[in-house]
C-alpha cells in the first residue's frame, strides 16, 4: 500500500532528489510539498521544487505551498556556499505555473486534520514550519503518523560550524519545540550516518547519469556543485541525506541499526548553536525520537540509481539539461 506524506523542502541538490523519489516510486503517494526558508533564496527554492516535478512529468498534480520565509525569531542563514543556486544553473519557463494560495503552516494543520493519524511528514530542512504549527496548533503532533526528520549529528561534528548540522542551525528555536512536542519521531543525521553511508562517488555519480533519462541527466547537473564543494572540504563524494530520509520512510528494510534517544537542540549558545544533544540511554532521560545509526549503504545507492532510471517525459522543457 502507498505510503501518504507531505514533504517539507528548502530544495536544493538532493532536496531534488528526495522529491524525484516521492513522484517516481510507486510506494510513495506525495501528498503536498511545503517550503521552508534554508538552503537558497526563498523563490529560487520555489522554482527547483517546480523544477523538479516537471522534470519528473508530475507539475501540477503534487501541490506546493509557500510556507515560512525566514526562521522563527533568527535572521536566514544560506548554504549558497554549498549548493549554488540548487540545480546547477538549469531553469524552466514558469509563466502560467502557480503555487497554492494556502500557507504551507495552514496546510499541514488541515490536511493531518483531514486524515488524522495517517499522514507522515518529511521534514528535510530547517523545522520552522513544523513549530509554526505547533505552536499554533498544539494538537498537530498527534494528527501526524510519523515526523521524519533530517537534521543534527549524533553527537558527532556539523557541517556549518564544528558543533552543527545546518538544518538544526538555521533555526535550532523551531528544532528544539518540535523535540519536546509529542510527534513520533525518527532522526537522520549528517554525522556519522550520511557521510559514511549516503556519499556517492564521481563514478557512482557518473553511472547514474550515463543511464540517460531526463531524471538520471538532471540529477548529474543539480548534485554537481555540491559534489565539488564536498571534495573541497574533504567528502569523498556527493552527500545524499535528505534522500535518504525519504528512503528510510518508503523502504525501511534498508536500515541496519538504530535506537531510541533523548534529542534536544542547543538554542541559547552561539559558540554551539545547533548542537543536537542525543543521549543514548544512560543519562536517565526519556527517549522521544529514534536515531538511525546505520544503513546499508549499497542498497541505498542502488534504490536510488534505478529509481533516476525511469523514464519520465518532462512537463516543461528544462533550459540547459542537455
Amino acid at each position: 500500500m502507498p505510503i501518504p506524506f507531505i514533504l517539507d523542502t528548502d530544495t536544493a541538490q538532493d532536496d531534488c532528489v528526495a522529491i524525484l523519489l516521492g513522484v517516481l516510486d510507486e510506494v510513495a503517494d506525495l501528498r503536498a510539498i511545503t517550503m521552508v526558508a534554508g538552503n537558497v533564496g526563498f523563490d529560487q527554492q520555489t522554482e527547483n521544487a517546480l523544477m523538479t516535478l516537471s522534470v519528473a512529468g508530475a507539475l501540477g498534480e503534487v501541490p506546493v505551498y509557500l510556507g515560512c520565509r525566514r526562521p522563527m525569531v533568527r535572521e536566514w542563514v544560506s548554504a549558497e556556499n554549498v549548493h549554488g543556486d540548487g540545480v546547477g544553473g538549469l531553469s524552466m519557463d514558469t509563466e502560467g505555473v502557480s503555487v497554492e494560495d494556502e500557507h504551507a503552516v495552514d496546510a499541514l494543520l488541515r490536511l493531518t486534520s483531514e486524515e488524522p493519524g495517517k499522514l507522515n511528514v518529511v521534514a528535510i530542512g530547517p523545522l520552522t514550519n513544523i513549530a509554526m504549527a505547533v505552536v499554533k496548533d498544539p494538537d498537530f503532533p498527534s494528527r501526524v503518523n510519523h515526523l521524519f526528520i533530517m537534521g543534527g549529528s549524533n553527537n558527532a561534528r556539523g557541517n556549518i560550524t564544528a558543533a552543527a548540522e545546518f538544518n538544526f542551525y538555521v533555526d535550532p528555536d523551531a528544532a528544539k519545540i518540535v523535540f519536546a512536542a509529542g510527534f513520533d519521531i525518527t532522526v537522520v543525521p549528517w554525522e556519522p550516518l550520511t557521510v559514511r553511508d549516503a556519499i556517492f562517488s564521481r563514478e557512482q555519480m557518473a553511472s547514474i547519469g550515463e543511464q540517460g533519462t531526463p531524471v538520471a541527466r538532471f540529477f548529474r547537473r543539480v548534485c554537481e556543485t555540491t559534489l565539488e564543494f564536498d571534495e573541497s572540504v574533504g567528502i569523498p563524494g556527493s552527500s545524499h541525506p535528505d534522500s535518504l530520509t525519504v528512503a528510510v520512510m518508503l523502504h525501511p528494510e534498508i536500515v541496519t541499526k538504530s535506537a531510541p534517544y533523548a534529542v534536544d537542540v542547543e538554542a541559547d549558545s552561539e559558540l554551539t548553536r545547533g548542537y543536537s544533544a542525543m543521549s543514548w540511554g544512560i543519562h536517565g532521560l526519556k527517549p522521544n525520537a529514534r536515531v538511525i545509526e546505520e544503513v546499508d549503504a549499497q542498497a541505498f545507492y542502488s534504490y536510488i540509481s534505478s529509481t533516476m532510471g525511469i523514464g519520465t517525459v518532462p512537463s516543461r522543457p528544462i533550459i540547459g539539461l542537455d
